[in-house]
């Protein structure tokens, strides 16, 4: 299950709704959906959660290109919208992912590649998924994409368990998030 709400930065503070995620397919219908929460075009924090996968924070400044910071790549990769805001940090389109699975046998094998023996360690696996064509296992992104709002790269990296909750303390809307919880 996934909480998603939006947080609007306002001359008053910060004004918070609970957003649904239905119609959204990209980052760029991420970002058009937390230009049209803006005042003014002022900050738009996109938090999104996945249980306690894993949860994202999306900043929009006006028309400047959103800044993503993902907790757990890995863990967001394996959810629809973890993997839209993974590939879109790691560069990939759809067709990346298409043109991936086309070229998979069915026994497992990319063409070209020669079948492996069952002497595999689960190392040699793990790094396989693990390597440089999939997300990382921690943290992908911008960490630093909430220093100017009180909440600094370290911080951020150290986050666990109600991380939403504890950066909305630090922005000091926690009440207004709760609100739309």
């Amino acid at each position: 299950m996934y909480f998603a709400a939006l947080l609007a930065r306002t001359e008053d503070g910060w004004e918070a709704s609970d957003t649904e995620l239905d119609d959204v397919e990209t980052l760029t219908d991420l970002a058009d959906l937390a230009r049209e929460a803006a005042v003014d075009d002022d900050t738009v924090v996109a938090f999104i959660e996945q249980e306690d996968a894993w949860y994202g924070v999306i900043r929009v400044d006006g028309e400047e290109d959103p800044r993503v910071f993902l907790s757990n790549a890995a863990a967001a990769a394996r959810s629809s919208y973890g993997a839209m805001l993974t590939d879109e940090l790691l560069g990939r389109d759809d067709d990346d992912a298409t043109d991936d699975l086309d070229s998979l046998d069915l026994d497992g094998t990319e063409d070209g590649e020669p079948e492996s023996d069952n002497n595999v360690d689960d190392d040699d696996t793990l790094d396989a998924v693990n390597g440089s064509d999939g997300p990382p296992r921690g943290p992908l992104g911008d960490p630093r994409l909430l220093e100017d709002l009180g909440i600094g790269e370290k911080e951020l990296l150290s986050l666990n368990g109600d991380a939403l909750s504890s950066i909305a303390d630090a922005l000091g809307c926690t009440e207004v998030l709760e609100a739309v919880r």
